[in-house]
C-alpha cells in the first residue's frame, strides 16, 4: 500500500512540473513574462520540496546521491530569477524518478499473481463435520484433512494408513514419498496422493515451513542494498561540479555564471539514461519469460560471478520421467508401456501419472481397465483388454507372480522401479527418473561465455543422485544433503569469488535466494516463498531462459553506461563554455536537453537487445550402470 501511495505521489509531482513548464511557456510567449515565472516557481516549489524530503532521508542514512545536484541547480536559478531553467531542471528530475516508480510497480504487479497460491487456511475435523480454519487457530492434537495437492499447513503425524507426500521442495529429493501411520510430515510438503488425516504436532508458527519463512526474513534483512548505478557516479561529478561554479563565480563576480552551469550540470544523463537502459532491459527480459524485480537487481545481476543451482526442479524437471524399460519374456517394451499405462488411467499418484503420459506422448491408445483394485502405496491389479495387469513396486509385485523381489537389472541412484505382471507373469519393469532439463548443459556452457567463473550445485538430495545427475556437467564443486540454513552459508562463504547468484524453486531454497546477491526463481511451478524471496522470476517454466535473462542485463547496463559517459562528458564541455560565460541559464537548460535526447535515444538501444537463444540439444540419456538400487513405492 505505502509503495502504491509512493508511485502515485511521484506520478503527481512530474504532473506538477510538466503542466507548470508548458503552461509557463503558454503565458510567455503570449507577452505576460511576469505570470509566466509565476507558473513556472509553482510548477518547481513541489519538486524541489520533495527532493529536499528525499536528501535529507539519504543523508540520515548515509548516502549521497545525485539529488544534491538537482537541488542546488533549481534553488540557485530560483533565487537568481531563472525559473525558466528551474522549470526544465524540474521536469527532467521528476521524469527520471518516475520512470524508476514505473519500473518497480510493473514488477509488483506482475508478481501478485505467483504469490496468491500461499495456503492460509487448514481443513479440521471438528464435531463429526469438516471446518476451514486460519493456519493461526490451529493447535497440537487437532486432526487436519490434507487433500490431494494441499500443502501440509503444519507439522504433524500422519492419522491415515499411510499417505504419499511430494517433499521437494523443502529436502530436493525429487520423487514422492510414502509415510506410514504415525510418521511424521513437515509442513510444506504437498500431499502427492490419496487425501489423509494429519494429527497437528505443532503450532504454525513453530512448523518447519514458518522457520524457512523466518530465515528468508533474516536473510532478506541482512542483505546490503542495492546501490543504483547512477549513485556511484554521484559524488565525483558533484565535486566537479561545485568546483566549476565557484571557480566561475569566484573568477568573474558574476553568480549568473554558476547559476548556468549548474543547470549545465544538471545530472540528467544520469537521472534519465540510466532508468531509461534500465527499463527497457527490464521489459526487453520480461519479454523472453524473465521477470527482473526492478532496476537494482538487473544491474546486479550483470556483475555475476558466481552461479549455484539447485538440482531438483531447477537443473531437472522435478517430475518423474521413464528413462528406459527392461522386458522379460520377449514381450515388446510398447506393450509393457501401453498396458501400464492403461491400468495406471485410475491412479492420481504422481508416478501413475508419468506412466500414463509417456504412452500419450507415443500416442497410444489407452483402453478402460476393468475390475480395478488400489492397493494404496503398493500398486494396482485389474484387467486391460481380457488380460490380467499388476503395476505397482517390485516387491508388491513379484509377491504375486511367484518370483523373488529384486530379479532384475541394477538401476541407477535415485531411481523408481515400477514392475509390470500380465498374466501371471513379470512382464517388465519401467526405470523412472528425475533427467536433466533439456537444453542445461548448453545453457551453462552459454553462461560461461557470459562471464561465469564459477558454477556449482546446492541440494538437499542425496549425494550419489546429485552425482549420477550432474555427470559430465563440468560443474565448479557439488554440494549434497544441505538444509535451508546451511545452503544460506553456501551463499554466503561464495561471495569471496564475486558476486552471487542463487537459483532454486523449492520451500528450502527460498533463504539463500533470499541472501544471494541475486536470487532467482522458477515462478512456473516453483513455491510461492521462493518466488516472493528471489529478485528474478522465470514466469516459463525453462531454465534456459537465464542465459538471454544475464546476456539482457549486461547489455542494459553496458548501455547505462555509455549513455552516462557519453552525457557527462558532453554536460562538463557545457559547464566550461557556462563557466566562461558563452552559455546563460536558459541557454545551458536547453543544451542539457539536446544532451538528453541524445542520451535518452542511445538508452533505448536496450529495447533492442537481441540475446543468443540455446540450441537445445536432445535428452540425455540416463546411465544404469550403477548399483546403487532405490526401490520406490508405486501404484
Amino acid at each position: 500500500m505505502e509503495t502504491t501511495r509512493t508511485d502515485r505521489f511521484k506520478t503527481a509531482i512530474l504532473l506538477i512540473a510538466a503542466t507548470g513548464l508548458i503552461a509557463g511557456l503558454v503565458f510567455y510567449f503570449s507577452g505576460r513574462p511576469n505570470a509566466a515565472n509565476l507558473i513556472w516557481i509553482a510548477g518547481v516549489v513541489p519538486a524541489l520540496a520533495a527532493l529536499v524530503v528525499e536528501i535529507l532521508r539519504s543523508l540520515r542514512s548515509g548516502e549521497v546521491g545525485l539529488d544534491i545536484v538537482a537541488a542546488l541547480s533549481m534553488s540557485a536559478a530560483l533565487v537568481f530569477g531563472e525559473t525558466l531553467a528551474a522549470a526544465v531542471v524540474a521536469v527532467m528530475y521528476s521524469g527520471g524518478t518516475f520512470l524508476e516508480a514505473f519500473a518497480e510497480g510493473r514488477a509488483r504487479r506482475e508478481m501478485h499473481d505467483l504469490l496468491s497460491r500461499v495456503p492460509r487456511t487448514a481443513t479440521r475435523h471438528r464435531n463429526g463435520g469438516l471446518e476451514d480454519v486460519p493456519l493461526d487457530d490451529i493447535a497440537p492434537g487437532d486432526r487436519l484433512l490434507i487433500r490431494q495437492g494441499d500443502v501440509v499447513p503444519v507439522d504433524g503425524t500422519v492419522a491415515s494408513e499411510t499417505a504419499f507426500v511430494d517433499t521437494s521442495a523443502l529436502t530436493g529429493e525429487s520423487l514422492p514419498v510414502r509415510l506410514a501411520h504415525g510418521a511424521d510430515a513437515m509442513s510444506g510438503s504437498t500431499n502427492a496422493g490419496e487425501a489423509f488425516d494429519l494429527t497437528a504436532t505443532r503450532e504454525a508458527k513453530d512448523s518447519t515451513y514458518a522457520g524457512i519463512v523466518r530465515l528468508v526474513e533474516e536473510a532478506q534483512a541482512s542483505k546490503a542494498p542495492m546501490s543504483r548505478l547512477a549513485d556511484r557516479w554521484s559524488l565525483g561529478f558533484l565535486a566537479v561540479t561545485v568546483s566549476i561554479a565557484f571557480a566561475a563565480w569566484w573568477v568573474s563576480g558574476d553568480p549568473i555564471r554558476a547559476v548556468a552551469v549548474l543547470v549545465v550540470a544538471t545530472p540528467c544523463p544520469l537521472i534519465l539514461a540510466v532508468p531509461v537502459a534500465l527499463v527497457a532491459g527490464l521489459s526487453r527480459a520480461a519479454h523472453f519469460g524473465v521477470l527482473i524485480k526492478g532496476a537494482g537487481p538487473l544491474e546486479t545481476m550483470a556483475r555475476i560471478r558466481t552461479l549455484i543451482l539447485d538440482k531438483t526442479g531447477t537443473l531437472t524437471d522435478g517430475r518423474p520421467q521413464i528413462v528406459s524399460i527392461d522386458s522379460h519374456d520377449g514381450m515388446a517394451e510398447d506393450d509393457i508401456l501401453r498396458l501400464a499405462a492403461s491400468l495406471d488411467q485410475v491412479s492420481k499418484h504422481p508416478v501413475a501419472q508419468a506412466i500414463v503420459a509417456a504412452a500419450k506422448e507415443r500416442g497410444f491408445a489407452l483402453p478402460v481397465p476393468l475390475d480395478v483394485a488400489e492397493i494404496p502405496g503398493e500398486g494396482v491389479v485389474g484387467h486391460v483388454e481380457g488380460r490380467k495387469v499388476i503395476v505397482g513396486g517390485d516387491a508388491f509385485v513379484a509377491s504375486r507372480v511367484g518370483r523373488r523381489p529384486g530379479d532384475h537389472s541394477v538401476i541407477a541412484a535415485g531411481s523408481v522401479l515400477v514392475a509390470v505382471a500380465v498374466d501371471g507373469h513379470m512382464a517388465g519393469h519401467l526405470v523412472m527418473s528425475d533427467p536433466l532439463r533439456e537444453g542445461a548443459g548448453a545453457m551453462l556452457d552459454g553462461l560461461r561465455r557470459e562471464g561465469i567463473a564459477r558454477i556449482m550445485l546446492a541440494t538437499g538430495d542425496r549425494a550419489d543422485v546429485a552425482e549420477r545427475v550432474t555427470e559430465g556437467l563440468g560443474l565448479d564443486g557439488l554440494r549434497a544433503g544441505l538444509t535451508p540454513d546451511q545452503k544460506v552459508l553456501l551463499v554466503l562463504s561464495e561471495r569471496k569469488h564475486g558476486p552471487v547468484m542463487m537459483v532454486g524453486d523449492g520451500v528450502n531454497d527460498a533463504p539463500a535466494l533470499a541472501a544471494a546477491d541475486v536470487g532467482v526463481a522458477m515462478g512456473a511451478r516453483g513455491a510461492a516463498a521462493s518466488a516472493e524471496a528471489a529478485d528474478v522470476v522465470l514466469l516459463v517454466d525453462r531454465i534456459d531462459r537465464l542465459g538471454p535473462g544475464i546476456e539482457i542485463a549486461r547489455g542494459a547496463r553496458r548501455i547505462a553506461v555509455e549513455s552516462v559517459v557519453a552525457g557527462i562528458g558532453l554536460s562538463v564541455m557545457g559547464m566550461i563554455a557556462a563557466a566562461f560565460g558563452y552559455l546563460t541559464p536558459v541557454q545551458g537548460a536547453l543544451l542539457q536537453e539536446v544532451i538528453d535526447v541524445a542520451v535518452i535515444l542511445n538508452a533505448l538501444r536496450a529495447l533492442r537487445i537481441a540475446p543468443h537463444e540455446p540450441t537445445i540439444p536432445k535428452p540425455r540419456a540416463v546411465s544404469s550402470g550403477q548399483a546403487d538400487i532405490a526401490q520406490g513405492a508405486t501404484p
